[in-house]
């Protein structure tokens, strides 16, 4: 069986190096709850596009480097 694309965030690292912001702050930021930041870390749940790119503005980082995609290759 094959395994699936997956998307790899740098979310935690960047909340430590962001003065340790916590889940909560982020989400607040972003406009999503403290658990999907939660999700997003943990690698159970893939952020949209849009909130991807929310989540990269608030550490002023380009997209690829908070996030990273690996496709399934077979």
């Amino acid at each position: 069986m094959a395994s699936a694309n997956k998307i790899n965030s740098r979310v935690r690292e960047c909340r430590f190096f962001a003065n340790e912001m916590t889940q909560q702050e982020l989400a607040e930021r972003v406009g999503v709850t403290r658990q999907t930041i939660m999700a997003i870390e943990k690698g159970k749940y893939s952020p949209s596009l849009e909130v991807a790119f929310k989540i990269a503005l608030v550490f002023n980082k380009p997209l690829e480097d908070v996030f990273t995609y690996e496709p399934n290759v077979e």
